[in-house]
């Protein structure tokens, strides 16, 4: 059994008949494989810096082309309110047009009516005609005693009444109609005003009323 002699470091073998310098060559060849590799130690962080820009080059690109998707998909929907939009107004004005032609129909059922003259046949047909107009959206107004309302009423007589405390509209010559929010035809009506002097008249009363209490 060999042991090793302490204080003696392991030497590279040399081989016999070499010469000094060609030891030294051997311990630096030694030296320089068992070194560490410096330079792949220092390519990797090179590596990563390059990596890391690649990687924010894509999150870059992908927010921008994210942005375009969304940009597009808010701009067809406002293009799908629009066509929509287009497509209820187009429709609206069509109703609106064919049953413009259908309201002196209307004014003669409605005289026929009022004088007791809405009988047999005629009264079946009117009342169809009505019912279909009806399903089309029509809707008739004007009420005697409602406040005058210059964008619905066309005002066509004048009077002044005692009873009265505002413009009131106070007989239907012919009734108005709309279709939803728009308006096909004014109702056309007598209005009447209170007295001239009237409220100054109220006020006196009021006010000696007051004065008595």
């Amino acid at each position: 059994m060999t042991e090793e002699t302490p204080g003696f470091e392991e030497k590279p073998d040399v081989p016999s008949g070499a010469t000094p310098d060609d030891a030294a060559e051997a311990v630096e060849s030694e030296e320089d494989a068992t070194a560490p590799a410096g330079d792949a130690s220092s390519q990797k962080p090179a590596q990563d810096v390059g990596l890391t820009a690649q990687l924010d080059q894509v999150r870059s690109a992908l927010d921008e082309r994210t942005a375009d998707l969304q940009r597009l998909q808010a701009e067809y929907q406002n293009y799908r309110r629009r066509v929509e939009r287009d497509r209820v107004t187009v429709k609206e004005i069509a109703v609106a047009s064919l049953l413009s032609e259908l309201l002196p129909v209307l004014d003669d059922v409605g005289r026929a009516r009022d004088h007791g003259e809405l009988v047999g046949g005629f009264k079946s047909v009117a009342e169809s005609l009505e019912t279909v107009v009806a399903k089309m959206g029509l809707q008739q107004f004007g009420k005697e005693g409602e406040p005058f309302d210059p964008t619905i009423h066309e005002a066509l007589m004048h009077s002044y009444a005692p009873d009265v405390t505002e413009t009131t509209c106070v007989a239907i010559l012919q009734p108005g109609y709309r279709i939803g929010e728009r308006t096909i035809r004014p109702a056309r009506v007598a209005v009447a005003e209170p007295q001239p002097g009237a409220q100054a008249k109220a006020e006196e009363s009021d006010d000696s009323e007051k004065d008595s209490e």
